[in-house]
C-alpha cells in the first residue's frame, strides 16, 4: 500500500532553513511597527544566532563535547600554571575536532518515500518495504548510508550512487515474529567524522505503524452463541410483549390492551393479558485475563491472546452482539473501576488492531473479581467465555464462571501449553484445556458449542 507522503526532510542539523514564525492560532507573527528599526535588527540578529548555536550545538556529539571540554581545560590549566603538556593536550584536542569538520561539508539533494506493501500483518508473516530515493540535485550523489528505525531495532540502509534527477528504490524486508505494534521511520541519513566527534543529521517525515496480529484460526459457525434459529432460544426471563408465549395473568393498570386475552377473560370474568418468555439471542462476552501472573511464561500469554481473539473474530464476522473485554485497553490511561476494559470489535480489522496493541495489566484484578463485575454489570448476555492461563487452579475458574446467572452459558478456556486438550463439565459451565491454538476448534465441536 502506497501512502503519499512529504519526501522533503524536516531537519538539517548542517544547513540554515528559513520560514515564518506562526502562533498558536496559525497567525503569522509581525513586527509592530512601534519598535524602532535597531531593535528589530537585534532581535532577528538575536533569533538567527540563537538558530545557529542550537545546530552547532546539535551538530558536536557528546564524545565531541568531552574532547571540547579536555581542550578548554588543558588550555586554562596551560596558560596560568604554564604546563608545556597541557599545551600539547590542547593543540591535539583542538586539531581532531579541526580535522572532523571537512567530513560534514557538502549536502544531499535527496527525497525519500517510505512505501509499504502493506500496514496489518499476522504474526510470523513478513512485511516488505521500498526505500524511493530521488538526487533531486544537478550533481551525481555519492554513496551513503542511512537509518531506519524499525520497532526498537535500527536498520542500516545502503543507498547507492545516484545520478543527477536520478531515482532507486531499495527494498528493505521486516520480519514479524511476535505480535505487536511496529514503527517504521523516520528515516536519518548521519554524515560524521571517523572519529565520531561531530555528526550532521537529516531526517525525512514518513514513518509508518505496522499491526501485527495476533494468529488466529477459525471456528465452527454459530460456536459463539447457543441461538441457531431466526427468532432465539426461550430463556427463563418473563416479558410483556416477545414471541415465545408462556402463562396468562390479571391485568395491572399499564398494561397495553393489545395484549388482552379475550377467551381467558370471558371465562374468569377478570381482565386477563398474555405473558411471554424472552427470547434469548446470541449475545457473547468474551473476557480475556490479562494479568501475566496467570500464564507460565510469555508463549502461553500468547496462546492465550490468540485464542480470545478468535473467539472474539467469529462473533463480529458473524454480527453478534458481544462485549470483548480485558483487564488493559489500548489508549487506556487510568484503570476503569470495575477493571473491565472493552475493546473496540466494529469490524474484524479494529477488533485485530486492538489485540496487536494489548499488553499485560498492571496491578490487575483476579480473574473471580472480573467474572463477578461483569455478572454485576447487568449486560444482556447468553453466553460468556472466560480465557486465562495453566496458573490459576481450577476451583478458581469455577468460583469465577459461579458469578453468573443460571441462565448464561458459561465457558473457560484455559490455556496450558503442550497439555493435551480436554473437555469437562462442571455445575456452572464447561472447561476447555487448550494445549494448542489448533485444538481449540475440535474441543468446541466436542464441547456441544457447534
Amino acid at each position: 500500500m502506497r501512502q503519499n507522503t512529504s519526501r522533503a526532510p524536516i531537519s538539517d542539523t548542517g544547513t540554515a532553513t528559513r520560514g515564518t514564525t506562526s502562533t498558536r492560532f496559525g497567525d503569522t507573527q509581525r513586527s509592530t511597527g512601534y519598535l524602532s528599526a535597531g531593535r528589530r535588527r537585534a532581535r532577528r540578529g538575536w533569533r538567527r544566532n540563537r538558530r545557529r548555536m542550537r545546530r552547532t550545538a546539535e551538530t558536536v556529539t557528546p564524545t565531541g563535547y568531552f574532547v571540547l571540554g579536555a581542550a578548554i581545560l588543558s588550555l586554562v590549566l596551560a596558560a596560568t600554571l604554564g604546563w608545556i603538556e597541557a599545551w600539547f593536550v590542547a593543540a591535539a584536542f583542538g586539531i581532531l575536532l579541526l580535522l572532523g569538520l571537512p567530513f560534514l561539508l557538502g549536502s544531499r539533494a535527496y527525497l525519500i518515500r517510505i512505501a509499504v506493501d502493506r500496514t496489518r500483518v499476522t504474526a510470523g508473516g513478513r512485511v516488505r518495504l521500498g526505500i524511493e530515493v530521488e538526487n533531486a540535485g544537478a550533481r551525481p550523489a555519492l554513496p551513503a548510508t542511512a537509518e531506519l528505525p524499525v520497532g526498537e531495532a535500527l536498520r542500516e540502509i545502503a543507498i547507492p550512487f545516484i545520478g543527477p534527477h536520478g531515482e532507486t528504490t531499495v527494498p528493505v524486508e521486516i520480519a514479524t515474529t511476535a505480535r505487536g505494534v511496529i514503527g517504521v521511520g523516520p528515516l536519518k541519513l548521519a554524515r560524521r567524522d571517523p572519529l565520531g566527534l561531530v555528526r550532521r543529521e537529516i531526517t525525512w517525515r514518513d514513518r509508518h505503524l505496522i499491526h501485527v496480529h495476533p494468529r488466529t484460526v477459525l471456528l465452527p459457525p454459530g460456536s459463539v452463541g447457543l441461538v441457531r434459529d431466526l427468532e432465539g432460544a426461550s430463556s427463563r426471563r418473563l416479558t410483556d410483549s416477545d414471541l415465545s408465549f408462556h402463562a396468562v395473568r390479571e391485568y395491572v393498570h399499564g398494561d397495553a390492551l393489545r395484549h388482552v386475552h379475550w377467551k381467558s377473560t370471558a371465562k374468569t370474568g377478570t381482565l386477563m393479558v398474555r405473558q411471554y418468555e424472552e427470547s434469548q439471542t446470541a449475545r457473547a462476552a468474551v473476557l480475556f485475563d490479562a494479568d501475566r501472573t496467570s500464564y507460565a511464561d510469555d508463549e502461553e500469554f500468547e496462546l492465550g491472546v490468540s485464542a480470545a481473539a478468535s473467539l472474539g473474530l467469529l462473533a463480529v464476522r458473524e454480527g453478534r452482539e458481544r462485549f470483548i473485554a480485558s483487564q488493559w485497553a489500548p489508549g487506556r490511561i487510568r484503570p476503569s473501576i470495575d477493571g473491565l476494559e472493552e475493546l473496540p470489535a466494529q469490524t474484524p480489522t479494529q477488533l485485530l488492531d486492538a489485540w496487536a496493541e494489548l499488553e499485560g495489566a498492571e496491578d490487575p484484578l483476579p480473574i473471580e473479581r472480573l467474572a463477578r463485575n461483569l455478572a454485576e454489570s447487568r449486560r444482556p448476555l447468553s453466553i460468556v467465555m472466560l480465557v486465562t492461563g495453566s496458573v490459576p487452579d481450577p476451583s478458581r475458574l469455577r468460583r469465577a464462571a459461579a458469578a453468573f446467572a443460571e441462565d448464561i452459558d458459561v465457558l473457560v478456556v484455559r490455556c496450558e501449553r503442550l497439555a493435551d486438550p480436554a473437555a469437562r463439565l462442571f455445575d456452572a459451565g464447561t472447561m476447555f484445556t487448550v494445549g494448542a491454538l489448533d485444538d481449540l476448534p475440535q474441543l468446541m465441536v466436542r464441547g456441544g458449542f457447534a
